[in-house]
């Protein structure tokens, strides 16, 4: 049991720098085609191009899940369930939380959660695939906790 809880552990904190990684060099990259909606201030409706990402993260997930518990949930599906952990973090963070999606979770008070969003603002001051920063999403640089009095 100790070991099943280790591996979904560290499935969800490898998953942010995998998150990171993807971010950074495919979305930022070869499939800024897909991304590039997300940075438009202009919004064309409820659902982007970007959220074709969601399905291309859940496959992973789902494959580890039905693959463990065909074979009496074997590790396979502690990594999946790991990497769907992180995939409703991600979801509630990243579109609930900081784009405001659904209009919930809109007032916090905590430093960390500042600081998330301020990293994610400072992310998106960069409308073109060049010159980035900030690609995490639960680790960001230190430097946007700081100064956290005001109002984000």
């Amino acid at each position: 049991m100790l070991i099943n809880i280790f591996i979904v552990t560290a499935v969800f904190f490898t998953m942010e720098g995998v998150a990171w990684f993807t971010h950074k060099y495919v979305m930022h990259g070869f499939l800024w085609s897909l991304h590039k909606d997300h940075h438009k201030k202009e919004t064309h409706g409820f659902f982007e191009q970007n959220d074709f990402f969601f399905l291309i993260f859940a496959i992973p997930g789902i494959v580890g899940i039905s693959y463990g518990m065909h074979h009496e949930f074997n590790f396979m599906f502690w990594i999946g369930l790991g990497i769907t952990i992180y995939g409703l973090t991600y979801f509630l963070v990243h579109d609930i939380f900081i784009h405001q999606r659904f209009k919930i979770f809109r007032n916090s008070d905590n430093n960390y959660f500042k600081g998330i969003r301020r990293g994610h603002k400072m992310h998106h001051k960069h409308i073109v695939k060049e010159d980035g920063e900030c690609f995490g999403m639960l680790w960001v640089p230190i430097k946007y906790f700081k100064n956290n009095t005001s109002k984000s």
